[in-house]
């Protein structure tokens, strides 16, 4: 069992679908709004179903800003070594350091001789990869002096000018199975990428014993190479089989993966993008909780040390803050209050009339573990507020979007604007499945049990339940807006006024809830 003690990065693998572009390139988008690290897309060039992933790769870069990027993984006998080593470095440049390599010896070695690709065998395609990597690492290496020089016997490089230099070390990742290739990723490689589902049980620990003992007798680390893996699955209420039940599920299965496989990074192959909020707002912070929890406690028997690492190769998910907190002693979480800002003209109920709880007793005191599910709560209604916000930075997107394509009426800025109209369709659709389903689990979950632990609160549960199906009304009126917005460019203004709507009725909602439950939930110790 093996922890390398690297730093969780989480990412997206996504189809480069040539079908719809504009899908393709907002899937892709999404998976940094929602905060994944990484974005990847297979490349295939003799697929014509695909669109060519290096110029996919160039296209998204330039509709995010933080997400990394990485084709998973590279067709290199399509793809040629110093070539791919200057496209590879412009982009990182371009991206202030956003790109990583990965490199597979190939196969489909009859698409790739259609398309005049030169067919190996096995053990020729290990070969040739290790001359590339070499040809690809000299060209980046600007310190030495003189030109690049590989005389390989699939490769030969005979003088060629070396640079632009990448604008951070890009690492490299090799898609491996077999022993050759694992011993290479050793040798020379920083990852190793395989996928779950071409694994048997087993495997992992198996690569990874190869790789290490290829990295030591190389002169390196086992921690020198980050364990990078593919993975699919489904999300249901129940398990249903590994990576195939709730999220809960999911989070404990990587976490084990993490901690024994000494995976580092996660990547998720889907183009849903209910799956990719769920992946990143529900398993992902999961993940690494109990990862750190584990970590803190120290390193298990059999377990290598976790080490820090001098330079993580890709970006970790930003840290979220929240006015949370479980302590002991004084009740200490604090309810989110309401700005009483309103964005739109209408009110859908009289908040004046929102009933009130019992008032706590000044003198009692409660435990962390009390305090647990109110400092959860609201950092629930956090993430809700946060897409929210989201939400309307889209919409100011789009419009600006739409306002300079009117204006250049050039086919890259129509594009641009399609593009955004289907990120934000995509991103209101699943927020407002995420408040329903919500909603739903508080209505026949959580409400039910604080009614009957203290029939006092009866009142403003009541007064919550009703809440649920206005803001469901006004969750309707938003998907009307949504249908008429993608039938017509000037439904903008009445999408803005539903989500205006929704803002002002589902803040004032959560403010609410949270002044009149944080404190009930740790007094009857509801988890």
């Amino acid at each position: 069992m093996s922890d390398y003690g690297h730093d969780l990065v989480f990412g997206s693998f996504v189809t480069p679908s040539a079908g719809n572009p504009d899908r393709t390139v907002g899937v892709a988008v999404l998976a940094e709004q929602v905060g994944l690290d990484l974005v990847t897309f297979q490349d295939h060039p003799y697929q014509p179903a695909f669109l060519d992933t290096w110029t996919l790769l160039n296209f998204v870069a330039a509709r995010t800003g933080r997400v990394h990027l990485a084709a998973n993984v590279t067709n290199l006998p399509l793809r040629p070594p110093a070539v791919l080593a200057r496209s590879v470095a412009s982009l990182d440049l371009l991206t202030g350091g956003r790109v990583s390599l990965g490199l597979g010896a190939g196969a489909f070695w009859d698409a790739i001789e259609a398309m005049g690709g030169r067919r190996l065998t096995p053990g020729q395609g290990v070969r040739a990869l290790e001359e590339a990597i070499e040809v690809i690492r000299q060209l980046w290496d600007v310190e030495t002096r003189g030109g690049v020089r590989v005389d390989g016997e699939f490769y030969r490089v005979m003088g060629a000018k070396r640079g632009p230099a990448p604008a951070h070390p890009v690492p490299i990742w090799l898609g491996a199975y077999k022993p050759r290739m694992l011993q290479l990723t050793g040798r020379r490689a920083d990852g190793w990428l395989p996928t779950l589902g071409y694994l048997q049980p087993g495997d992992l620990a198996k690569g990874n014993a190869i790789i290490d003992d290829a990295a030591q007798e190389a002169g390196r680390s086992p921690q020198d190479v980050r364990r990078l893996l593919n993975i699919a699955g489904e999300f249901s209420a129940v398990g249903r089989g590994p990576l195939n039940g709730p999220a809960e599920q999911w989070a404990e299965e990587l976490a084990e993966l993490a901690l024994t496989d000494g995976v580092g990074t996660f990547i998720l192959g889907s183009d849903d993008p209910d799956d990719l909020r769920r992946f990143a707002g529900e398993v992902v912070p999961a993940v690494r909780e109990l990862v750190a929890a584990e970590r803190d406690q120290g390193a298990a028997p059999g377990r290598t040390p976790a080490q820090p690492e001098p330079e993580p190769t890709a970006v970790a998910a930003p840290v979220r803050t929240s006015r949370a907190t479980a302590t002991g002693g004084a009740f200490a979480v604090v309810p989110t209050p309401d700005d009483g800002v309103r964005r739109s003209e209408r009110r859908v109920w009289d908040e004046s009339t929102r009933p009130s709880g019992p008032a706590p007793d000044p003198e009692r005191t409660y435990t962390p573990q009390e305090q647990a599910t109110g400092a959860h709560l609201v950092q629930i209604h956090d993430g809700l507020r946060a897409e929210l916000a989201q939400i309307h930075d889209l919409i100011d997107q789009v419009a600006a979007g739409e306002i300079d394509a009117g204006a250049a009426r050039s086919h890259i800025n129509t594009m641009t604007m399609r593009q955004n109209r289907w990120t934000l369709g995509v991103y209101c659709e699943s927020y407002c499945r995420i408040v329903t389903t919500h909603h739903t689990i508080e209505d026949q979950s959580f409400f039910p049990r604080l009614r009957a632990r203290d029939p006092r609160l009866g009142p403003v549960v009541d007064r919550l339940e009703q809440e649920h199906h206005v803001i469901h009304d006004v969750l309707e009126g938003v998907d009307r807006a949504l249908v008429a917005y993608v039938g017509s460019p000037d439904g903008l203004a009445e999408l803005r006024a539903a989500v205006d709507l929704l803002t002002d009725a589902l803040l004032s909602h959560l403010s609410y809830e949270e002044r009149e439950l944080v404190e009930p939930l740790a007094r009857l110790g509801i988890a």
